[in-house]
């Protein structure tokens, strides 16, 4: 596949909370299982949208009916949970960049995490032509303005983006606005499509 490619971050090339990270979470929030997630994800939205860290804790405390005892606790363990990257997609995402393609990265993540995230994995984040997050254009995935300000910001057409996501949704939206879009699977579906 030729064109501009443009990668979702988490569940692609950052790795999604690990069943520790979430028991961790689960434990400060004084509450577990489906209830809580389903409130964490139902609440999220906003966050990723740009919604400070507290108002969203509150969000979700109020959607439990309850309230959080150590909200800058909880904000610390759910930032460290979205931290990691799979090394072997940092590796595909440097090879693409030696060979000139032209890469973009459009993803639903919250501000307090991006400082955090860039300066942990500045080194193969620079290989981005640009850095598009939902949190500083106030709009997330799976809306149309946020695959249109991508390609924007890359200069380029909606039509000349290949974009990977791990979300069916995102990529039902991403190819409504033109872009080729392919729900993500593996790295080696990736080097398969686009014959890295």
């Amino acid at each position: 596949m030729d064109g501009v490619v443009v990668f979702d971050l988490f569940g692609v090339i950052a790795r999604t909370q690990t069943p520790q990270a979430r028991w961790r979470i689960e434990q400060l929030a004084g509450v577990s299982g489906e209830v809580f997630w389903d409130a964490y994800w139902e609440c999220r939205p906003a966050y990723d949208e740009g919604q400070p860290s507290e108002e969203y804790w509150r969000a979700v405390a109020n959607s439990l009916g309850t309230r959080f005892e150590n909200v800058e606790a909880l904000v610390a363990a759910d930032l460290a949970s979205w931290c990691d990257a799979d090394g072997r997609m940092v590796t595909l995402v440097t090879e693409l960049a030696e060979q000139g393609r032209t890469l973009g990265l459009l993803s639903n993540i919250i501000e307090d995490l991006v400082p955090r995230f860039e300066a942990r994995h500045d080194d193969w984040l620079r290989h981005f032509a640009s850095l598009t997050y939902s949190c500083r254009i106030g709009v997330a995935k799976p809306d149309p303005r946020a695959f249109e300000i991508c390609a924007e910001r890359l200069g380029v057409r909606p039509a000349d983006v290949v974009f990977f996501d791990d979300n069916e949704h995102n990529v039902a939206a991403a190819r409504k606005v033109g872009m080729t879009a392919e729900l993500f699977v593996s790295p080696t579906q990736v080097r398969e499509l686009l014959a890295v």
